[in-house]
């Protein structure tokens, strides 16, 4: 399968929505508005197959070292296809290109990204800001299930 990774625009935004949103119902990932996203744009990294969207993600900055993959998606169906895998190593490359020295991921799907040369660290070891910009909203906390992993670059 031929997938072409590209740069979000603010076109993209309304697809990137539609594509996320079983997700974002489900509580897998969390919801983000048309302005956060708008916001975040140069984040975002897009997957292409046919002229059509089947995945996204964003490389999200904590500090002048560490970032954050998030809003990992790749289209229901063409799931194992490596679109994901593609998607975090087009991700890890930008990382590595400014300079960040670990990439973090909260995450359901902890074999993916042990694959991909992530390890297990403490949720206590989490940056604060991520706990109080992001994980405050989501509907699973303070219970939370994810794993939290790190990729040293």
């Amino acid at each position: 399968m031929q997938i072409e990774y590209v740069k979000a625009k603010l076109s993209n935004i309304q697809d990137m929505q539609n594509l996320i949103t079983p997700e974002v119902e489900s509580g897998i990932i969390l919801a983000r508005s048309n302005d956060e996203i708008a916001t975040n744009i140069r984040s975002y990294t897009l997957a292409y197959h046919e002229s059509e969207l089947v995945g996204f993600c964003a490389l999200h900055i904590h500090t002048s070292y560490l970032a954050e993959i998030r809003s990992l998606i790749v289209k229901d169906g063409l799931r194992g296809q490596k679109i994901g895998e593609g998607l975090v190593r087009k991700s890890l490359e930008e990382a590595t290109s400014l300079g960040l020295q670990r990439v973090l991921v909260l995450t359901y799907k902890q074999a993916f990204f042990e694959r991909l040369g992530f390890v297990e660290i403490p949720k206590e070891s989490l940056p604060e800001q991520k706990i109080w910009a992001d994980c405050i909203k989501c509907k699973h906390f303070p219970v939370c299930n994810e794993v939290s992993l790190i990729k040293n670059l």
